[in-house]
Formats: structure tokens, sequence, C-alpha cells
């Protein structure tokens, strides 16, 4: 049964020479399979801005080969000599090689092609000389062709014997103008708009679509790449400067046409949750395990853990120690993903970035200019709202590739320029500009010193949680929630924003109405609030006991552990609250994840130690709880097993007759000879 190419992951790299293998056909198969590789061949389309004289050669050969094989398969019977088997064999694989170098020349970059292009038309050439050297000891006698056929296997012989490596003059011409582009904007040179035209029309790159294109096929050059290679990698990386510069100076900022099919960048994959760093909400390169088992990005952990603070971002606990472990698992899945995504991942300490861009001198001056052209252009009284949408679209793109771009972006004073689209007047007439500016602001606060410009900025917070409120689109309104949350990451701004009801009841609504993954960001910001004891109660007045019960069917780890840190900072007031939600807890610690029954056992600790016995007596009335309890005693986390042992002992001692001791501990055995609750054999 033929398997569909698309049934194979794509090609990452281009394969060796060594990669291919003759097949092992019978006669008649084996001139068959020659006879369609070479009709394939003869049907692809000369390259048209590079090496068009070195493909067309190799087409028109492949052309003249069908004939060939044409011929040889009206014999009635076809019988070969083992010597001749072997050079048909040796034709198939350099017939592969030649419709694969075609064809990876017309697919990749043109700026690649155009920076490899005496290592490419050496490829061509090599190529050509293997083809000679086969026709050389092709069996021609031995087959008893006509003499039509024959006059053409030598003409076809001659033409590879006379081959040599040939580089167009054109293609060099162009080369070097690329080049002295890139050492202009080294020295801080902006590039004539005229020699830009010129260049890129050259190289077939007549519009935004064509540069946006162009721009994905270098990333893919920079996957490609080995991990040694840093040269290729860095002069790939200020070609994609040159060519984000140029799309905007020569076709305008502009967002994608959503009818055009394209592969989606990088910057704009959807990244699965639990490939993001909970701090940075970027792909994590280095995931790594903190203390209360949460995995981060080590970069953004280190850098939280040398801020001061000794708690985990994520779930508010201490840590017990600071040592970081390396999460392998985590970290081959997400380059696993990356690959199928056809996104560069490199890990910590590489100086190439998760998306490709890597801090040279070339690139950096490149996105200053590009941001600098954006800026001016959205500073434009005379813009109108659907230019100012593309400019905002593609600060958004930039804003998301690396940290020096946030920072450009920032220190080019755009900020005050995107709080002007988060209203919802803008909202209303122009959804997509509303939700470019907000998730530009988002990329940006992702920079630990763009948060503090952010919340300088007049206007910006008010912005922010308008959108969160009342934003156009549900895309618009979660990414003001994943915008706080960021912001948020700073013990100064956590304070401010948990100081105000709008941000509390915006991020409330959200967690309640929203899809999912709004929900999950707004979810995230309100545990970071929950983080600061001066907080809780105004969570507690918004209601966050009574939305976390609610979301426990559906979100159950985010639910419970906002819970959990709520009435570990609350309480007696959020311990009353917390009432209603034990028996929701005891499902969990039975039927949730190992994550959310952690959370679950230790948020019912505190409630139960806290409560007093009418709340230890909720717990107790649940069938089946003492077993449940046992079970995650034997299966559960570290912490799971101390926190279930302490409720073992708080439920030992209320069916005792004995008040709940506040100060048991936990991790500490206690033997009780007398209970109520039936022990399981």
């Amino acid at each position: 049964m033929a398997i569909s190419p698309k049934a194979f992951p794509p090609r990452k790299r281009r394969p060796s020479a060594g990669s291919f293998i003759s097949p092992k056909l019978s006669d008649k198969n084996l001139v068959q399979s020659l006879h369609l590789l070479s009709q394939e061949i003869s049907t692809l389309k000369p390259l048209q801005f590079l090496h068009k004289r070195n493909s067309l050669s190799l087409i028109r050969k492949s052309k003249l080969l069908q004939i060939l094989f044409e011929e040889l398969l009206r014999f009635p019977v076809l019988v070969l000599s083992p010597s001749a088997t072997l050079c048909f064999e040796e034709l198939h694989v350099v017939l592969q090689r030649v419709k694969t170098l075609i064809e990876d020349c017309s697919n990749c970059s043109k700026m690649w092609l155009l920076s490899q292009t005496q290592t490419v038309s050496n490829n061509f050439h090599e190529l050509t000389v293997e083809l000679s050297t086969l026709l050389d000891i092709f069996p021609l006698k031995e087959l008893d062709l006509n003499d039509d056929i024959q006059e053409l296997v030598v003409l076809i012989r001659k033409q590879c014997s006379n081959n040599k490596p040939y580089v167009d003059p054109r293609d060099d011409e162009v080369k070097r103008a690329v080049f002295g582009l890139l050492d202009s904007i080294k020295s801080e040179i902006v590039p004539e708009q005229s020699t830009l035209a010129e260049i890129f029309s050259k190289l077939g790159l007549r519009d935004a679509s064509s540069c946006r294109e162009e721009i994905e096929n270098l990333e893919e050059e920079i996957q490609s790449q080995s991990q040694s290679d840093e040269k290729s990698k860095s002069e790939a990386i200020s070609l994609i400067g040159l060519v984000r510069y140029a799309k905007c100076v020569l076709f305008g900022a502009s967002t994608p046409d959503p009818d055009t099919p394209r592969r989606k960048p990088p910057c704009e994959a959807a990244i699965p949750p639990d490939f993001r760093c909970p701090i940075s909400l970027d792909l994590m390169r280095d995931p790594v395990v903190v203390a209360t088992g949460q995995t981060y990005d080590r970069d953004s952990i280190k850098l939280w853990i040398e801020s001061g603070h000794a708690t985990c971002p994520k779930t508010g606990q201490t840590l017990a120690h600071t040592e970081l472990v390396p999460n392998l698992g985590l970290k081959n899945l997400i380059a696993m993903w990356c690959r199928e995504q056809k996104i560069p991942f490199e890990a910590t300490g590489s100086k190439v970035k998760v998306n490709g861009v890597r801090t040279n001198k070339t690139a950096l001056e490149a996105v200053r200019m590009t941001v600098s052209f954006l800026v001016n252009k959205l500073s434009a009284s005379e813009e109108s709202m659907e230019a100012a949408t593309g400019v905002v679209y593609e600060l958004r793109v930039l804003a998301k590739t690396d940290h020096d771009s946030r920072a450009c972006i920032a220190e080019a004073e755009a900020i005050p320029l995107l709080v002007r689209y988060l209203g919802s007047d803008v909202g209303l007439k122009h959804s997509n500009l509303q939700v470019n500016a907000v998730t530009t602001l988002l990329n940006l606060s992702i920079l630990e010193e763009n948060k503090t410009r952010i919340m300088e900025t007049d206007g910006a917070l008010n912005g922010i949680v308008e959108v969160l409120r009342s934003g156009a689109t549900w895309e618009a309104r979660g990414n003001a929630a994943a915008t706080i949350f960021s912001l948020t990451g700073v013990h100064a701004h956590r304070k401010k924003l948990g100081r105000k009801t709008r941000v509390i009841k915006g991020l409330m609504e959200l967690a309640k109405e929203g899809p999912t993954s709004a929900r999950r960001d707004a979810l995230a910001a309100i545990l970071n609030l929950a983080g600061e004891r001066e907080i809780i109660g105004k969570l507690i007045e918004g209601g966050v006991v009574q939305m976390s019960v609610e979301l426990m069917d559906r979100l159950p780890e985010e639910a419970v552990t906002i819970l959990e840190s709520v009435v570990k900072r609350g309480g007696f007031i959020a311990i009353a609250a917390a009432y209603s939600a034990v028996k929701k807890l005891g499902m969990v610690l039975r039927d949730g994840s190992e994550r959310a029954q952690e959370s679950a056992a230790a948020t019912l600790v505190t409630i139960c130690r806290k409560g007093g016995l009418e709340l230890v007596t909720e717990l107790a009335s649940m069938p089946g709880i003492e077993r449940t309890i046992w079970e995650l005693m034997a299966t559960g986390t570290m912490r799971s097993r101390r926190k279930a042992s302490t409720l073992l002992r708080i439920l030992r001692r209320w069916s005792a007759g004995l008040d709940v001791d506040v100060d048991v501990m936990d991790g500490h055995t206690t033997t009780v000879t007398s209970s109520r609750i039936a022990i399981p054999s």
C-alpha cells in the first residue's frame, strides 16, 4: 500500500549524499523507477532567481535520460548483468539527489541560498560529475540500443564532462550588495530605500507576503543548522533583521492576509500551557524543578530567587531549599514539539534564543532601525486605524522575539502610543487593533525592566484593566489578564494591583465567564495576587473562595492551588468562607491529578486545623475519606504523603473525641489505638 509523504514528518536538514540508498528492485522495476524519477525532475521548474543555469542544466539532462529509460521499457524482456544493475542503481541515487537539491533550492530562503551560492554551485557540479562518471561506464553495447539512443547517451556524457562549477556573475553581484547592506547596518548606517528595493526585486521579494515567507524560511534554516555552526546561524539571524526591516520600509506594516495559507511563525505558535514558564510566560528552554515540585525556566526562577523571594511563585509555598533540578523529561518534550512546529530550540547557555534570534551587532541594529521606523509611523497623526493595526501587529511580532527587541521597543517610547488603542471605543470598531495593542504590552512585560515602564506610563494600567473587563474579544481580555499576571511578578506592582477593586473584579469575571485559555490566564494572575497577605481580604470580598469551588470541576489544579493560598494567608474569614469547599476538596483528593491532590491535602490540613471540629466533621462525613487518605499516603508525592499523614491524625483525634490540635506537625507519625473510622485492611 502506498504511503502518502504527508504521513512522514518534514525533513529538517538537507540529507548528505550517504543518506540516499539504491533500491533493490527487479531489472524491469528498477528501470521503471528511474523513468519515473527522471520524469519528476523534468517537470520541476528551474530556479527563477539564483542558480537558474545550474538547475536548468540538470533538468535538461534528466529529460534526455527520460527518453533513454522510455526506450528500455519497450524491451519485451529486460535482463541486466550485475555490473549494469549496479550502474542503474547508482544512477537512481544520483537522480534522487538531483531532485532533492532542486526542490530544496526552490523552497529554501533566497537570502540563505545567496549566502551559500558557492557551496550550492559546487553541489550542482558534483552531481553532474557523478552523472558523467556513471555514463562513462554505462553498458551501451550490452543493452543493444538503437543508434539514436546511443548518440543521445554520448551527447549527455559529453555535456556532463564539459561541465565546470558555475556561479552567475549577477548572483555574485547581488550577494556582495546584500552583505554590503549588513555591514552598513552594523555600522548604524540606514540603508537607502532605493537600494533595498533593487536588491529585493532581484531576489523576487516583491511584497510583504513573500518577505514573511522569507523570514519563516530563514528561521527554518537556523533550525536546520548543527548546534556547532554558530557562524552560519549568526549570518542567518542578521539576514532576518534585514528582511524584517526591508519589509516594513518597502511594503509597509501590515497584518497577514487571513485567506493566504502560511506557516505559523514561531512567535505566533500556540505554545502548550505546560511548556510556558509561569513567570515569563515564554517557552521554557531549560526547565527546572524547585523544592515545591513546580517547574520554571532556569533563568526566570534564578532571577526570582536572586531578587530576594523565598517562596514558590506559583503556589506561594516557602521554598525548603533553592536547589534547581533539571526537568529533562519536559525538556525533551519541548524539543520534540519545537521540531514539529519548526521552531529553533537551543538550551540555556547558547547564544541563540528560542526563536532563533541571537544578540549580534548587525541583528540588534536592524531591530533598532525597524522599531524606529514603526514607532515613527505610529506617532504620525495622520495614520489611519487600519494602518495603525498593521504597525502594532508588527510591533507585537517583534516584541515576541527576544529581550533585545522588547528593550528596543520600550526605549523608543512605544508604550504610551500603544496605550491609545486599549480603549473600548477602539475595541468596538477595530477589535484587531485592541488585541494587537494589549498583546504587544504583554510581550513587552516579559522583560523585567518593562514591567516598571508599563506601570509608570500614564493610562497604561487603566487601559489594561479596561480591556480585561470589557475587551472586544476573549483573546484581548485573556491577554490583558496575562499582562496583569506578568506585572504581578514584581512585589511592589503586585501590591498596587491588588489594591484595585477593578482588577480583582475583572479577573474574577473572566475566570467565571471566559473560555478555558482566558480563565487560566485570569486564575494565574489571581494566584499571584493571593501570595500577598494584605490582598487576601479583597479577594475574599470579591468571592474568590466561591469562584474556586465553582471551578474545581473544570480546572481543579488552578482552583485548588488558589484556595490553598487563600486559606493559608486569609485567617478565620477565609476558613469560614471555605466551609462549602470541604467536600469538593475531598473529591479532588480522591480523583485529582498529583498536583491537585497535593494542594487539596494541604488546603484541608489548614482548614481542619484552624476551622475547628465543625469543619473536621464535614470532612469525616465523606464516605471512604480515610481510604482515600491511605491511598494518597501510599502513592502521592512526598508533600502529598506528609499532608495526608497529618489529615489522618486529625481525623483520628476527632474520632477519639479529642480536640483538633492546631500544633500538630506534618511528618510525625502518631499511633492511635481507638477509632470510630474503619481502617482499610
